[in-house]
């Protein structure tokens, strides 16, 4: 494959296709049309960005946010001469970092599998980024150990933290955190943090680990000294994907993505110390998991729109897990609600938005989907099925399913897919126009090279001007500037 040098910049020349899928349901009690463009329509309609919208309640998503303006997309999507990142005409990136360079702290090698990622403002207009390395215990790249920021020296995953100036030249780059597992996403605290989650519920002996894993770690991109290697065992120990803060008192949402039966639970955490700042977390709360009376599971509602009133929060029994995981202990005869994938989460206005990226029923689920993104209305107690992704989308790609989700800069969206084939981060505006932003280009060098991997932690620099991305694998952070609107 073709590589870029550091502080590389590729702008897009010439015209290709856009790449989208998505599709329109119907508000529940509303007989609006369904529509059925399958992905691969989108594909062959080269020459022009594609945009589907969807109807109904998909509206509500963006609610409390900045309007999007103009058109849906920023047109076709440009073949990158270099062969890394196909960008619309007027955007270019750089590449910031990729695995198995030397980190410029001196501490050892960039490690491998980036995934979930935040960016930070930091003084005289420098960014902080912080990104995740989700390294099992088989990882040929993993985090070096450090001391002081190592939790468990027999685990390869952790954290590294960028120092960039407002023009994304790297001005440092180091070990944030070290001697955790398989931190997969997470996301950023008010108070200028970043909540580093592991997925993986590996017990001290397992895999050669020396402590217990599974839990949520707080990490400083600016100053990692401050917050150190400590386990926020208060937050609970199991499956961790992704976090979201309630801006208002200091709720942290989590969701839990578990490989097998049954699936993940929806939680909050309830802080002692609400909106204490760095280290507060550390002072315990209580934790509790979703229950939506008579729906088991989440999979089993297609029809975008669909609401609850009455969702209901119940104490998890042992957060520890110290013999049963969490989503197999005894919530009492209501049970409790499952749904397979849970992975993206983010606070937006009111509400906390968490993402579902696909449900199988031959895997378990009681029904098919390509991917969801449900709303939760703390004010309300109320949750909504913002947007479905129907198995007729694509009936033979099932695997392209939204994964990390932000913000972006003109108040839509951001996705990145997570499945087979060329990935891309689509865009989604607040009408619900879905469009390709990027595309990670395949393999174009030599057998042994491996196919670019799924995308993740995308995320927007403080002014907006910048969206970070990582490439899961070969690891690659890209900044990329252009139009924004």
């Amino acid at each position: 494959m073709s590589s870029v040098s550091r502080n590389t910049e590729t702008a897009a020349t010439t015209a290709a296709t856009a790449a989208t899928a998505a599709t329109a349901a119907t508000r529940v009690g509303t007989a609006t049309a369904r529509h059925a463009t399958t992905r691969r329509q989108v594909l062959a309609g080269g020459g022009a960005a594609a945009a589907i919208a969807f109807t109904g309640a998909f509206s509500e998503l963006f609610a409390g946010t900045a309007a999007a303006r103009g058109h849906g997309g920023y047109g076709p999507l440009v073949p990158d001469p270099d062969g890394l990142l196909d960008l619309p005409k007027g955007f270019r990136y750089r590449v910031l970092s990729r695995e198995g360079d030397p980190l410029r702290s001196g501490e050892g090698q960039v490690p491998g599998n980036h995934d979930g990622m935040a960016a930070f403002a930091g003084r005289h207009g420098r960014v902080h980024l912080v990104r995740n390395h989700e390294n099992r215990h088989t990882a040929k790249l993993g985090v070096p150990a450090v001391d002081g920021l190592t939790y468990d020296p027999a685990a390869k995953g952790g954290c590294t933290a960028l120092e960039l100036d407002g023009r994304n030249n790297v001005l440092g780059e180091r070990v944030a955190i070290a001697g955790t597992a398989v931190n997969c996403a997470g996301g950023p605290t008010p108070w200028r943090t970043w909540l580093t989650c592991e997925e993986t519920e590996d017990k001290a002996g397992t895999n050669g680990y020396t402590k217990d894993h599974g839990f949520i770690f707080e990490v400083d991109g600016a100053d990692p000294r401050r917050t150190g290697a400590v386990p926020l065992t208060a937050m609970g120990r199991f499956q961790h994907e992704a976090i979201a803060v309630d801006p208002r008192n200091g709720i942290v949402y989590e969701t839990e993505d578990a490989f097998d039966r049954p699936f993940g639970l929806f939680y909050r955490f309830l802080p002692a110390r609400p909106l204490g700042g760095t280290g507060s977390l550390r002072a315990g709360g209580e934790l509790e998991a979703m229950r939506v009376p008579g729906v088991p599971d989440l999979s089993a509602i297609q029809e975008t729109g669909a609401s609850f009133d009455r969702v209901e929060w119940v104490p998890v029994p042992d957060p520890l897990a110290a013999e049963t995981p969490i989503r197999l202990q005894d919530f009492g005869p209501k049970g409790i609600t499952h749904a397979q994938k849970l992975e993206g989460c983010y606070w937006g206005g009111s509400s906390v938005y968490f993402v579902s990226s696909f449900a199988r029923s031959a895997e378990g689920s009681a029904a098919d989907h390509y991917g969801q993104v449900w709303r939760y209305e703390p004010g309300r107690r109320r949750l909504t099925l913002v947007v479905v992704f129907g198995p007729d989308t694509d009936i033979q790609l099932p695997g392209e399913s939204p994964d990390n989700i932000c913000l972006a800069a003109d108040g839509g969206l951001m996705v990145c897919e997570d499945g087979g084939g060329a990935q891309h981060v689509l865009g989604v505006t607040r009408r619900g126009e879905v469009y390709a932003m990027a595309r990670g280009r395949q393999n174009i060098g030599p057998p042994e090279e491996p196919e670019w991997g799924e995308f993740a932690g995308v995320a927007f620099s403080p002014d907006g001007s910048t969206m970070y991305v990582n490439c899961y694998t070969p690891g690659t952070t890209f900044a990329v500037r252009g139009p924004w609107r």
